[in-house]
């Protein structure tokens, strides 16, 4: 048996990791989050847990014993004001690191952090080199500075999970789909772009092939994790519209723009609008990452695109039935 700690197991990739490892005998697992699972069955392993509580977190980490740790846990949204709003990204991984150091038989954990440490369009030199241009991303700069500097005893790695997509997925990365499905989606006339996304069950299984290999392919170093080949966002655009009988319609780039504009000028007095400048800049820069290291540990990925796109289409219309 393998005792295996999840912390953030309620969010988006820790629902879907407990799916899969529930599946398996072998585990034996505990879920920590401040929240409630999304999922009725993850009930059973779920304590509630702030991982900005040391006392608790230490008492809880201390009790199960983990043999291997996947660290989630983390805000995650771009809403804070102050890098103190993100302060479960910084202090809650100096907690977690304080407590682990008190489990005698830990092996390997696994910290994520995020793609957001570099702006899109940014290609980092080494993992030392940040440039993150939101606060959000900046926290996760401190988490990964945290973790290299207490350099743990046990076997460790970081993860950058890209933009990563599927069921119980929430904001940002649901609005593509239901922006399309709702027939807002429009193609910015030739203005392709290509980025690293990545399916859910695909960033799982590349997750778990770091516990599988030998450790010295994986101590103290640093994994951007999804699909390995871009996605061109008007080909996925398109496969998600032909899946659910939708035609995109193609509008001149000028258009977006204007509406960015209008979307920033809305946002000063408090309104929310689909598109703002930041929004387009995102939308409209490559932002492909290199993913060669994860895939020489994890080469084979169990999801093609098409087929996920169509598991993530069939769980949104389970999900909107459900709240009809």
């Amino acid at each position: 048996m393998m005792n295996i700690l999840i912390t953030g197991g309620s969010g988006f990739i820790g629902t879907n990791l407990i799916k899969k490892l529930q599946k398996d005998s072998k585990y034996t697992l505990r879920s920590i989050d401040i929240a409630e699972p999304k999922v009725k069955q993850h009930r059973s392993i779920w304590h509630k847990v702030d991982i900005r509580d040391k006392e608790k977190l230490t008492s809880e980490i201390v009790s199960f014993s983990p043999d291997y740790v996947i660290h989630l846990a983390a805000r995650t949204d771009l809403n804070g004001k102050t890098l103190q709003d993100y302060d479960a990204n910084i202090q809650g991984v100096t907690n977690l690191l304080d407590a682990l150091e008190k489990v005698p038989n830990l092996k390997q954990a696994v910290f994520a952090s995020s793609m957001y440490v570099c702006e899109p369009g940014y290609m980092p030199m080494n993992f030392e080199d940040y440039a993150p241009h939101t606060l959000y991303g900046e926290s996760k700069v401190e988490t990964e500075r945290r973790i290299k500097e207490c350099n743990p005893r046990y076997t460790w790695s970081i993860i950058r999970p890209t933009s990563i997509w599927g069921p119980w997925f929430g904001e940002p990365y649901n609005k593509f789909f239901h922006i399309v499905l709702r027939h807002m989606y429009f193609h910015m006339g030739k203005r392709a772009c290509r980025k690293t996304y990545g399916y859910v069950e695909n960033a799982i299984y590349e997750i778990m092939s770091i516990f599988e290999v030998d450790a010295e392919k994986v101590n103290r170093k640093v994994f951007y994790i999804g699909d390995y080949e871009p996605y061109d966002i008007t080909e996925w655009a398109n496969e998600i519209a032909k899946e659910s009988g939708i035609w995109i319609p193609k509008i001149p780039y000028w258009c977006f723009k204007c509406a960015g504009w209008f979307g920033d000028l809305l946002k000063k007095f408090g309104i929310a609008f689909p598109m703002t400048s930041f929004r387009l800049h995102n939308m409209t820069t490559d932002n492909v990452h290199n993913l060669e290291p994860i895939k020489a540990i994890a080469p084979n990925l169990p999801i093609s695109r098409i087929e996920g796109t169509k598991k993530t289409l069939d769980w949104i219309n389970t999900v909107e039935k459900k709240q009809k």
